[in-house]
């Protein structure tokens, strides 16, 4: 095998799994370890550089850097990454002052974005700190989009959205509020605006489109309309007996709001499978603590209805049935259909884009699922000028991954209004510090935890049920959070391999307690995976490969099972083992791109 090419950030930036899977790549083990100091406002810092909306995140993130934690492999639990944002936003003292703010004089561009989420705001913040001058419009009432719209108080409350969309107005961006935009041309063809960027969500829902819907629609709603109308109080109840279709997050938000306005049975009921369903399994959990039932493989096949009045819905029981290249179908069991009493419906079963206001002629071209064509790695449109972020880019995705989207487009904005090619985009900075303090210490506790995750206080349920704004999530206190973040296994903190100073005595191997070090002969990647000391099953991380060293054999270290513990590095006697911290900082809009 080659060895490892460890120059660049690629290969150490993979290793760090939590880091690689975030979207925005937030430096995870870094702000946990200033956590687990006290150190919340530093940690919080740390984030807003990345996600732009840690105390937002730290209650609603998708979290996908949960599922790639490397804790999770050893005792089937991952760090609470997400709730350790929350606590670096909750318990931070005022970090106003330590914000950085634009240049005095700017750079006579000037960006409109349309739409106020958290793509548009993203943008905003990093444009406005290089000295853009930025519009964001929205027809709402308040920034926030979507985010604010459509995700009940009880998980996040307006003081928090309030506070975090405010960081970013206060770098000078201009906000037009109750700013219905009804046509793209007018920015277009506005002489004041350099580049327009559009983040305008998937607003649309989809409708379940039965029997029976039209004639008992003033009791069927969709999901997302539904959410809105209850964040800015037009809806203040529901009747008794619910029934939610659609197994998305939407779906979990839709029933337990419901359960809050009244709602003393209500139902989700899903056509897939339990482990099918696309909203998050805390999503699940947590509706079902609220004592709503989940009833799967069902079709929902019309709305019974008598004179207008709904009487409930009737369903068609499938299984699943998968053909040779494992694609799923829903077949009916021949078991008789089911009927479900209900007053009301809420439909969740999916959002769509829409775009009428973007005029056909403009030159921006549309292709499948009436998304508009964009180049994956700048977000530019077939019209130059023209950019896309968050769902608005490329169909419902989630809120970092809207943040993610926001970092690009910014960068490809500043770019073009400079004259210069999107695509030649700006390197990511990384470094690697030793952690060396003495012979046998260092710099970061590397002492693995035997804690188990810490599960998220809540308050008395009897509460929360009655009032639809009372956060439900009290978050974790200073000792609890200091207690899962030592769970962390600090994966950003690298052994670093000298193969030159290496007299291969094997001490490293023999002491490492998951035993993923390996001295022996090269070979094919996959015959090497199986002859190592613990074979390496996970193909999707990667290997540390030496060169060749003086006895001809290489040095493998399979990353999947390191603990980053450092016990290769005090037995070493030479020093050819150090553990060094990798510290990625990715690039924004203003950092330099190479010249072509």
């Amino acid at each position: 095998m080659k060895a490892t090419n460890t120059k660049g950030d690629g290969y150490f930036h993979r290793v760090v799994d939590c880091q690689w899977a975030c979207p925005a790549h937030t430096p995870v083990p870094s702000y946990i370890r200033l956590i687990a100091g006290g150190r919340y406002a530093d940690a919080y810092l740390i984030n807003w550089r990345s996600n732009v909306f840690p105390g937002i995140l730290g209650r609603v993130c998708d979290r996908p850097c949960e599922p790639a934690c490397r804790r999770g492999r050893i005792d089937q639990e991952a760090v609470a990454i997400c709730r350790l944002k929350r606590v670096a936003a909750d318990l931070k003292d005022d970090i106003a002052a330590r914000l950085p703010r634009p240049p005095d004089k700017g750079n006579g561009k000037r960006v409109a974005c349309i739409g106020a989420g958290p793509a548009s705001l993203t943008v905003a913040r990093d444009l406005a700190l290089q000295g853009y001058r930025v519009s964001v419009f929205d027809n709402g009432k308040a920034p926030g989009g979507m985010v604010r719209t459509q995700i009940p108080k009880f998980r996040l409350p307006d003081s928090v959205i309030d506070e975090e969309c405010g960081h970013i107005l206060n770098l000078g961006v201009e906000l037009r509020l109750d700013h219905w935009v009804g046509s793209l041309r007018e920015f277009v063809d506005d002489p004041r605006w350099d580049a327009v960027f559009v983040g305008t969500g998937a607003p649309r829902g989809r409708d379940a489109d039965l029997p029976g819907r039209r004639e008992a629609a003033a009791h069927i709603h969709l999901g997302i309309e539904w959410l809105a109308n209850v964040a800015f109080g037009h809806t203040t109840r529901i009747s008794p007996r619910v029934i939610v279709l659609g197994g998305g997050n939407t779906a979990m938000d839709c029933c337990r709001s419901a359960r809050r306005l009244g709602g003393s049975d209500v139902k989700v009921v899903v056509r897939s499978g339990f482990d099918e369903m696309k909203a998050s399994p805390w999503e699940k959990e947590d509706a079902l603590r609220e004592q709503i039932p989940i009833i799967n493989m069902h079709v929902p096949k019309e709305f019974v209805h008598e004179n207008g009045k709904l009487l409930g819905v009737r369903f068609e029981i499938v299984k699943a049935e998968y053909d040779e290249q494992g694609r799923r179908n829903l077949a009916p069991t021949g078991e008789p259909e089911v009927f479900m009493e209900c007053d009301e419906v809420l439909v969740a079963i999916g959002q769509e884009n829409a775009f009428p206001w973007i005029e056909k002629d403009i030159g921006i071209e549309f292709g499948k699922r009436g998304l508009p064509v964009l180049d994956p790695l700048t977000h530019q449109s077939t019209l130059p000028k023209v950019f896309f972020g968050g769902d608005a880019a490329f169909g419902p995705r989630n809120i970092i991954t809207a943040v993610a989207h926001g970092h690009q487009a910014a960068i490809s904005i500043d770019l073009f209004c400079q004259g210069r090619k999107p695509d030649i985009r700006p390197p990511h900075d990384f470094t690697l510090t030793s952690q060396k303090m003495g012979i046998h210490e260092w710099s970061y506790d590397n002492q693995v935890s035997e804690e188990a995750r810490k599960k998220v206080p809540v308050k008395a349920l009897e509460k929360t049920l009655k009032d639809i704004k009372l956060e439900l999530e009290l978050g974790f206190d200073p000792l609890m959070a200091c207690s899962e973040a030592e769970r962390c296994l600090n994966c950003d903190v690298q052994t670093v391999f000298t193969p030159k100073i290496c007299i291969e005595c094997d001490a490293c191997a023999d002491i490492c307690p998951t035993e993923c070090i390996t001295f022996t002969a090269d070979g094919e990647e996959d015959e090497l995976r199986g002859r190592l000391k613990a074979p390496a099953r996970n193909a999707a991380q990667p290997l540390l490969i030496s060169e060749p060293l003086k006895t001809g054999r290489i040095m493998v270290k399979d990353e999947n099972i390191c603990l980053h513990c450092g016990m290769c590095a005090e037995r070493c006697p030479t020093g050819a083992w150090d553990m060094q911290a990798f510290h990625l900082e990715t690039a924004l809009a203003g950092k330099e791109a190479p010249r072509t």
